[in-house]
């Protein structure tokens, strides 16, 4: 394998001490505009199935909604990549900020005057998924401008836990938004999409490297991420592993709101989940650095599959929502934590000139099986039922938890990735 040369960082210049990262004002604006814009997105995602099963839909009607919001990581990804690279990156951000506060507030419109088609809501999930793709592309691939090479882990770190903060605070609080109005959850989303672009605006430093190649044809750009990609090992390995394991926790996600459904819960216990689930994600993100410290990623990428595989099989025996939630805190620790230790590997070892489109192949591989996932979740629940459905999928998570320990890439030492 080709040895992999990391990316070196944006030039620091001057002798002055490095103020700490709390003080650095453009990555305070950046986190707080990009997490308000996650936030709104949670909510909404949060109010999508909400709002067709307690509309007289059917499971397989959900699923499709959540097909439509997730079909973007599966069309759109690659191209978005090359877009981010090719791309002013502030511009990027700001358009997908405001392609979602139109999206959401069209859904306010329609629901406010009290009708519902399914297929809108289809639209409006679809256009906000796609983005949630290049804003989430292009503030990867800017963090590395903004923070001190040095803070670059504790950057990443705090961007994963406020992902999982806004899971915390935005399915809770998507869910008693319904229960009152069900336009009220996509109102919210709309504002806080309006403070993401008024936060974003007031950022001053660059977001990407002014010396930048002459944009070529399209394809070739893509083959270029792909092709680097394929070369390490290591990172083809894994994201395949989590691209699998991806697939089952989407089959699961519906299968939870199911299974409260079907308890007779209110449509707000499914709150409760995504408040305990979003807990153990924050917690297992500011654990990361921690971890990264004593364990090379070869070991968390397992120990994070195990735990999976374990949790989830769990869930097939239980049916309280405190007890769903807890079993959801642990995955989501599991997978905040790999989370950051793979989002700093990969930023540091690729170059800034295709951090893009390598961040575009690792979500494409990882989480583009998310939308597959929402399809087969529903298809798979309207024909076998909820615990049937849960104990396959976690099946399917034990081998590949077996197939991570057994494969040889993953065994290496770091140095040999």
């Amino acid at each position: 394998m080709p040895s992999t040369t990391p990316s070196p960082p944006p030039a620091v210049t001057g002798t002055e001490p490095v103020p700490p990262l709390r003080r650095n004002r453009d990555f305070r604006l950046m986190w707080t505009g990009a997490g308000a814009s996650l936030f709104g997105t949670r909510v909404a995602a949060t109010a999508y199935p909400l709002l067709v099963l307690w509309s007289g839909g059917s499971p397989a009607q959900a699923g499709l909604v959540g097909f439509a919001a997730l079909l973007p990581q599966l069309l759109l990804l690659l191209p978005a990549g090359v877009l981010v690279d090719r791309w002013d990156r502030r511009r990027v951000m700001l358009g997908c900020d405001l392609v979602g506060l139109v999206s959401m507030a069209s859904l306010v419109v329609a629901l406010a005057g009290g009708r519902l088609w399914v297929h809108h809501v289809m639209a409006a999930a679809f256009l906000e998924g796609a983005a949630v793709i290049l804003y989430r592309l292009a503030e990867r691939a800017a963090v590395r401008h903004v923070v001190h090479p040095g803070h670059l882990s504790a950057a990443l770190a705090q961007n994963e836990a406020r992902g999982r903060a806004a899971g915390l605070l935005g399915q809770p609080l998507g869910s008693v938004l319904f229960t009152a109005f069900r336009w009220l959850p996509f109102g919210v989303a709309a504002l806080t999409h309006l403070v993401a672009l008024l936060t974003l605006s007031a950022i001053r430093k660059d977001f990407q490297d002014t010396d930048r190649p002459a944009p070529r044809a399209l394809r070739t750009e893509i083959a270029e991420g792909v092709a680097w990609v394929w070369r390490q090992r290591f990172m083809r390995a894994a994201i395949l592993l989590v691209g699998g394991s991806n697939l089952a926790f989407q089959v699961l996600a519906l299968a939870l709101v199911l299974i409260i459904k079907e308890g007779g819960y209110e449509p707000y216990m499914v709150g409760v989940l995504g408040l305990l689930g979003g807990a153990g994600g924050v917690l297992g993100a500011m654990a990361a650095p921690w971890f990264m410290r004593r364990f090379p990623i070869q070991e968390i990428l397992v120990l994070a599959m195990a735990l999976w595989a374990t949790l989830m099989c769990a869930v097939g025996f239980v049916g309280h929502p405190v007890a769903l939630g807890a079993l959801g805190a642990g995955t989501s620790a599991a997978g905040a934590l790999l989370n950051v230790a793979a989002g700093v590997h990969q930023v540091q070892v690729t170059p800034d000139a295709l951090q893009g489109r390598v961040s575009s192949v690792f979500t494409l591989v990882g989480s583009g099986l998310n939308s597959l996932g929402a399809l087969l979740g529903g298809a798979l629940l309207a024909a076998f039922g909820t615990r049937t459905t849960v104990l396959g999928v976690s099946i399917g998570m034990t081998v590949l938890t077996a197939v991570a320990l057994s494969a040889p890439v993953i065994k290496r030492p770091p140095e040999q990735l």
